[in-house]
């Protein structure tokens, strides 16, 4: 006898916070029960055979509404609902999650004489994202990368690179970013608002982020995904150098096209190799 149902995200994931209120064809509540750690709700308070409305609320989550026929012995199984995050937009299940290095890239391009593009890219970093558990909007993502890492596939370039005519590595080892906010933009995309650290120089930067889902990995674990762009502007942080080849064009791009592919997974830190 009662009321059975699973509250899950799209992605699966259990909704602990949920509530399950019934109603009566009158519009009268007859039930109200709350979800369990693993989304599920049971009740077993018998129903008067008929149909009902049940609906589903979640801080955080679009109401869910539907009909439902408790049998002649008292029972209403609902299945499985799924709740859509409010404003259609998507995030991982709350909770700390490490960025992991050797599953991730962080790439940068720059024009290059005005008619092609370098392609870089930096081999040491690493980071942390902590999803607010009822406000994703409070959510926070802080990463930490090695300056002289960077590597373009060119060894004179990249010593160039670490020099003082661009990153100084020596006397700037680290660029860090910190993010002060996040703002919907669509469905599974966000506006991260952040801080840069680049250079000496410290400057607003906002990240185009795509939530590309959650799943279990081979080692037991379990990962989000992300992919985020982002522009900046040299002089923004003092990368001034630059070489003229001819008029009107320079050897480097103003403008450096920012591209990061993240996989962070689920806890404090990453698991043992």
């Amino acid at each position: 006898m009662g009321l059975t149902a699973k509250i899950r995200t799209r992605d699966g994931w259990a909704v602990s916070h949920a509530v399950v209120t019934v109603t009566d064809a009158a519009g009268a509540q007859v039930l109200r029960a709350g979800a369990d750690t693993d989304g599920t709700v049971h009740d077993p308070t018998g129903l008067a055979p008929g149909a009902y409305t049940v609906i589903v609320t979640a801080l955080g989550y679009a109401p869910f509404a539907s009909g439902a026929v408790v049998t002649a012995a008292g029972r209403a199984d609902v299945g499985e609902v799924t709740l859509s995050r409010r404003g259609g937009t998507e995030l991982p299940p709350p909770g700390p999650w490490t960025i992991d290095p050797a599953h991730s890239s962080v790439g940068a391009v720059a024009r290059h004489l005005g008619i092609s593009s370098v392609h870089g890219r930096f081999t040491d970093f690493g980071g942390r994202i902590e999803i607010a558990p009822d406000e994703p909007a409070a959510s926070r993502v802080e990463a930490t990368i090695t300056a002289a890492s960077i590597d373009t596939g060119n060894g004179m370039r990249d010593g160039h690179l670490r020099s003082p005519d661009f990153l100084d590595t020596e006397k700037y080892p680290l660029i860090t970013y910190r993010s002060t906010g996040l703002t919907p933009a669509g469905p599974d995309r966000w506006t991260v608002h952040g801080e840069l650290a680049l250079h000496g120089v410290v400057r607003p930067v906002d990240l185009d982020l795509s939530y590309l889902g959650t799943g279990a990995d081979p080692w037991g674990g379990t990962r989000a995904a992300f992919r985020a762009r982002a522009e900046l502007h040299r002089d923004d942080f003092a990368l001034h150098y630059n070489q003229i080849v001819q008029a009107g064009i320079s050897a480097i791009g103003t403008t450096l096209r920012v591209e990061l592919d993240i996989q962070a997974v689920q806890g404090e830190s990453l698991p043992a190799a």
